[in-house]
């Protein structure tokens, strides 16, 4: 049901060569820094979460921020790492096909999951980034009494979707490194011969 390590991604055996190394490097250093942000955000929504039901049940205190900030907290802990999640693949995926296809056309099925993916999410950052210019412009705000300025939700959307998607962007060009690489290798080099048909093969003197 979920697709976990994969040993063909970059940095699954040592840093990844070149470009694709460099980039690589970055979104880990970029994912590590942002795990600390979004961990407090859940210990802090936690905490508003608690207070508030003690405040409104036991102190007969009014209620009508606690909600709305738990619920920024907890949307920005989730879109901030979900590039980290997709670096490890801890997200959830079917692969009811992956026992009936062959190894080849798991590769190309899994380099279109990416690239489907990877324009999703980019789409996704692309509308989120539009939003967040609008609320901004706008000084738009939510239609709570405590009303806090929507540009906050938008720019954790849009911030987290751009490295989901940038995320995926690398996985799939890894996969297409991977199956040039594995091409290159497999192709004889220029003036070898080509190999020999195995034993058994062909028609020889003892099939006559």
């Amino acid at each position: 049901m979920s697709r976990g390590y994969d040993p063909r991604l970059p940095g699954a055996h040592g840093p990844a060569p070149g470009v694709l190394g460099v980039l690589d490097r970055a979104m880990r250093l970029v994912n590590r820094v942002l795990l600390v942000p979004c961990m407090l955000a859940l210990l802090a929504a936690a905490g508003i979460l608690t207070y508030s039901v003690f405040a409104r049940y036991f102190f007969k205190i009014a209620t009508d921020w606690q909600d709305e900030a738990a619920v920024f907290l907890l949307v920005g802990a989730t879109f901030l790492s979900g590039a980290y999640l997709q670096s490890q693949r801890g997200h959830i995926g079917i692969e009811a096909l992956a026992g009936l296809l062959s190894p080849a056309a798991n590769r190309w099925r899994l380099m279109l999951v990416d690239a489907a993916s990877s324009a999703f999410c980019l789409f996704f950052s692309w509308k989120s980034w539009t939003l967040l210019h609008e609320a901004v412009v706008e000084g738009q705000t939510s239609t709570s009494s405590w009303g806090p300025p929507l540009w906050i939700p938008y720019s954790i959307m849009a911030l987290g979707m751009s490295l989901v998607g940038l995320q995926l962007l690398l996985h799939l060009l890894a996969r297409i490194a991977a199956v040039r690489a594995a091409a290159l290798h497999t192709e004889p080099r220029s003036g070898e011969p080509p190999s020999p048909p195995p034993a058994g093969r062909g028609r020889g003197v003892g099939n006559l």
